[in-house]
């Protein structure tokens, strides 16, 4: 009998899955709702010839080797270290608030003062939390901090979350750090890549493969339905006999019988202009005074040559609402939440041959990166069930 497996987006989690079962001689079924494969990677081009990411810019960054490995079989790369600037009191400073940060907004002697106990505390080019500052008993390191809580992270917060900084999981608070020195680079990792034609092209890539079918705007919930008494998943009626991958919303998959898990989400705003540039960097945050919190210009993440045009995109977040066409996109964690997601991975224990990958389907934020080694993963768990053989 031919092996078969099931995969329900195609995101990185659910592509990586279909590349590797292919590989292995699956003929896999892919369902994706969306009118295109990527996920949130997706890329399209305007009109004006400006390649923009739909869904707010990605960057890829590792330190992990073996997923850079996996992803440069489908995809050249280029050299490329994010960066990003806020506008702190008029100024537009380096983020991850760093040393250049507290020049531009200190007076030389205090600034000094700050950077040789800063130094002193925590050593040079290194990254902390803003609560390692806080958990310090120097009184000027914990004024630093607490300027860098009113001035970064408070009001950003409030607006991307919708709560205030002290309610959010610490799982949030750490992504962004304070630099110990100059390092103005958003990430520290040792790969910092971005592929040649895009991510589309490369999800393209991934996806290329005789024993991958793709089947786009299929609505998971109108062909897989889950059967308790057999603990099999049914595709279009039928016992599908084989693994099932579901990265969606696992809520979603459930039938919402435990309730709807929260996220938050974003309202995407693009804007072409008839100049070169706008920007003097890719992103600028904006973490006070206005309702959005960056600007992000893409000629400087894809680097393309295309004169006289350009394209911004605002973003603006915003509670996500259940039964709506928002996309869910960041999970709120929180003890009540886990909980909840706990107990729908329990209904989910009931069905051998369903195993959950991604951001959705596990109610957790993943960088690109860390789902692409979670599909790795997860593969390998399904490749190694003898029930597979």
């Amino acid at each position: 009998m031919k092996k078969q497996a099931l995969i329900i987006g195609l995101g990185f989690a659910g592509s990586v899955v279909a590349r590797i079962l292919a590989d292995a001689g699956f003929e896999v079924i892919t369902l994706e709702k969306r009118p295109h494969i990527g996920g949130n990677m997706f890329e399209y081009e305007r009109c004006n010839g400006v390649r923009v990411h739909l869904y707010g810019p990605h960057i890829f960054h590792t330190n992990n080797e073996a997923v850079y490995s996996f992803l440069n079989r489908f995809s050249g790369f280029y050299p490329y270290s994010h960066r990003v600037i806020g506008r702190i009191d008029g100024q537009l400073v380096p983020i991850p608030f760093n040393f250049t940060s507290i020049d531009k907004l200190f007076p030389e002697d205090k600034a000094t003062l700050y950077k040789s106990k800063l130094t002193k505390a925590f050593g040079s080019d290194c990254r902390v939390t803003i609560s390692d500052l806080f958990n310090t008993q120097d009184s000027d390191i914990r004024d630093i901090a607490n300027f860098v809580h009113q001035k970064v992270f408070l009001n950003y917060s409030a607006k991307q979350w919708g709560v205030p900084f002290s309610e959010l999981d610490s799982s949030v608070t750490s992504r962004v750090p304070v630099v110990i020195g100059n390092d103005d680079r958003y990430f520290s990792d040792e790969i910092q890549m971005m592929p040649l034609l895009g991510f589309t092209d490369l999800f393209e890539h991934i996806l290329n493969h005789p024993k991958i079918a793709i089947n786009l705007n299929s609505e998971s919930n109108r062909r897989i339905q889950l059967h308790p008494e057999s603990g099999k998943v049914l595709l279009d009626g039928i016992p599908f006999n084989g693994p099932v991958c579901y990265t969606g919303p696992i809520d979603e998959l459930f039938d919402y019988s435990l309730g709807a898990l929260p996220y938050r989400t974003t309202d995407f705003v693009f804007e072409d202009y008839d100049v070169n540039c706008l920007q003097c960097t890719p992103v600028i945050n904006y973490p006070n005074e206005e309702e959005y919190t960056r600007i992000t210009e893409f000629k400087h993440i894809t680097l393309q040559e295309v004169p006289g045009k350009t394209t911004i995109l605002k973003e603006y977040p915003m509670a996500y609402h259940f039964g709506s066409n928002m996309i869910p996109m960041y999970p709120i964690h929180n003890p009540e939440n886990r909980q909840k997601y706990d107990d729908y991975l329990e209904l989910g224990g009931n069905y051998s041959d369903l195993f959950f990958c991604g951001r959705l389907a596990e109610y957790k934020y993943y960088n690109m990166d860390a789902v692409v080694a979670r599909a790795m993963q997860v593969a390998d768990i399904i490749l190694a069930t003898p029930k597979y053989d």
